[in-house]
Order: structure tokens, then sequence, then C-alpha cells
């Protein structure tokens, strides 16, 4: 095969990654990174490299997991493992998959707010509605390559703009890399943690795999598929990872050396104003709108994966306990997103959930890619189970600090 053919055969493979990835440009992401640059200034890029190197590990070995069984994560979880066991530990996922609808909803709600100036109660109930009606009535593959395209050319105006006022490149780098914890910065810091590795995000990359086709293969075209998995999850979560950098510095830039308080996410259309002028709120919101609605959309989806695999059933978009476990995790998140009177706090802890949550995901995908029982011959590698459990204690370590924090400043 030519070098050109090849290229074109990555290209084919491409997909569940960049799915994946829409989530790092979410509402959640756009508010734990506005909350880091402007009370933090650089310091906190370091937490932004670590969970995205974590990430890339995590999905591509869920994502291992699904070629190599043909079933996703939930549906291997009652598969494998005890009733007791399964179904706390999927209810968990399950209000990890609402935790995350709430930072899209909310987040659509905002943009609806600003783009039209809908009130949020009203917003949120427009959100739910489009975003069920899409779900159950559209072939959301087409409206997916929309969607990115569009919250691609915000991600671009980033970019852009970040070219045009003066960085500090070298302290950038360093805290990319060198771990610091401000004081007062443990909320921020799991935040972001939880709004870059989100565990509705593992259910969703092994379940989306099935799309493919691929686990009805020999095992050298397997092995072969793997690679280009990897390299989808690989590119795609680099592309999140400068995203999110990227915002982080801006927010730095506008917000923190100028002493500006950040109180309501709708203020991070301030950063596209070098680019974009007076057009920058209206390209704010839409493109937060998108992302929104995208994210929506695959949380939903998360939910339903999960609650149908509570009820041992599989995944299926026409199927009852499917449909019920979408509409269940926005019904949810709009009755919470009715007591939250501080919008940007709200999104803020429903992404801290997310890293308490996380731990329990990771310690069951470990259990199942260890197990030969499940896996076969693609089992985990030691070193492989080594990486894995040094996320899980890595991600409680930082919960555990939070936790006592929080409860030592009562």
């Amino acid at each position: 095969m030519s070098k050109k053919a090849r290229k074109f055969t990555f290209f084919k493979y491409m997909g569940p990654g960049v799915l994946v990835a829409v989530g790092f440009i979410d509402p959640g992401n756009w508010a734990s990174n506005l909350a880091a640059g402007s009370m933090f200034g650089y310091s906190l890029l370091w937490v932004v490299s670590i969970s995205t190197l974590m990430l890339i590990l995590l999905q591509h070995n869920v994502a291992h997991l699904g070629i190599a069984t043909g079933h996703c994560l939930a549906e291997n979880t009652f598969l494998h493992i005890k009733p007791k066991y399964a179904q706390p530990l999927l209810l968990t996922a399950l209000l990890a998959a609402i935790s995350t609808s709430l930072a899209e909803i909310l987040g659509g709600a905002i943009a609806l707010n600003m783009l039209l100036g809908i009130p949020i109660t009203l917003g949120v109930l427009v959100m739910l509605i489009t975003v069920c009606l899409v779900t159950f009535m559209t072939n959301y593959q087409r409206l997916e390559k929309f969607i990115i395209s569009f919250v691609a050319i915000i991600g671009f105006c980033f970019f852009y703009e970040v070219m045009l006022i003066n960085v500090d490149w070298a302290e950038a780098a360093k805290s990319a890399v060198v771990i610091s914890i401000p004081q007062g910065s443990m909320l921020i810091i799991v935040s972001i943690l939880g709004a870059v590795v989100m565990p509705h995000n593992l259910f969703l990359h092994s379940e989306i795999i099935q799309t493919k086709n691929w686990f009805n293969r020999s095992p050298q075209l397997k092995n072969k598929l793997l690679k280009y998995e990897f390299l989808d999850t690989l590119f795609s979560m680099i592309m999140g990872w400068a995203i999110n950098c990227v915002i982080i510095i801006l927010a730095a830039e506008v917000f923190f050396k100028n002493n500006v308080q950040v109180e309501d996410l709708s203020q991070a259309a301030d950063l596209l104003k070098p680019v974009l002028g007076s057009k920058a709120a209206l390209v704010f919101a839409a493109s937060l709108l998108c992302a929104s609605f995208a994210s929506s959309i695959t949380a939903g989806i998360a939910g339903g994966i999960i609650f149908s695999a509570v009820f041992k059933k599989e995944y299926d978009e026409k199927s009852r306990y499917t449909r019920i476990g979408i509409i269940l995790t926005h019904v949810i998140t709009c009755g919470i997103i009715l007591f939250i009177d501080d919008t940007l706090m709200g999104l803020l802890y429903s992404q801290m959930f997310l890293s308490m949550q996380l731990p329990f995901t990771i310690g069951l995908q470990i259990y199942l890619t260890s197990s030969k029982k499940v896996m076969g011959d693609s089992v985990n590698t030691l070193s492989t189970n080594l990486m894995l459990l040094a996320c899980g204690i890595f991600v409680s370590v930082l919960n555990i600090i939070l936790l006592y924090t929080m409860f030592r400043d009562w």
C-alpha cells in the first residue's frame, strides 16, 4: 500500500476519538478553564497536560475492550460482574452522565440567553425538548459533522488570537509540565480533571467502536485496527489538549493580568474580542450552543447505554430501556438546574462530581481489561495495568485532598 493510500486509510477509521473530543470543548471545560486562567494565571496548565495523558490511556484501553470483546464497558459489566456489585457501579456512572448532561444543557441555556435573551429556565426546557427530539429522530452522524466543523472555527479563533497577544511562552511551557497547587485551587484542579477525563466518555467510546464492526475480525486485523484507533484517539486528544491550554492562557492574559473577576460563563466572549470585535459575543454564544448541543446528545446516549446495562440489556436506540435512560438522564438534569443560582459554580461542581466518580470507572475498567476470561489474548500487559492503576490512585488522591480541604473550611 502506498504512503498516500495509508493516509486515506487512517481518515477512514477516524471518528470515535473525534466524537469523544467534542466533550473537550463543552461548557464544563469552558467554565473550568476560564476559572483556572482568570484566578491562577498559567499555573494550572499542568492539570490539562496530565489529564490528557490519562485520557489517551483510558480511552484507548476502553476502545481495546470494545474491539476485543464486541461489548461496551457497560455490557461487559453486567456480563462479568455479579449484580450486587455491577448495579451500584453502573448507577454511579449514570449519575456521572447526568452530571455531564447538566453542564451541557445549562451551557446551552446560557448560550440561548446570550443569543435571544431567553431566560435560563426556559432555555433549559428548549434544550431538553430539542436534544431529545434530535436524538430519537435524526441521523446524528450527519449533524455531528456540521457541529464539529463549527466548533473547530472557534478553536481556530483562539489559536489565531493567542498569536496576537504577548504570551510568556516559556512560562506557559513550564506551567504545562510542572505541578503547582496554588492556595484555593483544589476545586478548579479537580474540575479540570473531571472536565477532561469524563467517565461517560469511557462508556460511550467503547460503544461507538462497535459501529465499526471490528469484533469479528482476525487477530492480525484487530491489531492493525487497534493502531488506527490509537492514532484516532491520540490525534483527537492532542487537539483537545491544545484548545484547552489556549483557553487558559487567554483567560490568564485577559482576566488574571488585569485583575478582572470572572463570575459568569458569558464573560468568556471577551476572550475573542481582539479577533472578532463586536461580533465576539455572538460567535462565542453560537459556538457554545453547538458544543452544548453536541455534548448533550452524547451525554444522553451514554446515559441510555448505562441505564440499559443496569437492567442487563444491550444498548439499542429503539429499545425502551435505552430511550428511558436517555430521557431520564436529561429530565433529572433539568430538575437539578432549577435549583442552581450561580451558573458558573454549578458548572464547576458538575465537573467536580465527574472526578469523584472517575476512580470507580477506572477500577471497573482495570478489572475487566486485566481479565483473561474477558479479554482473551488481548488482556492488558502488566505495564498497562500499572499505568491504569496510577491513574486511579492519582485521581483518588486529588479527590481526597479536595474533600479534606472543603470539610476543613466549613
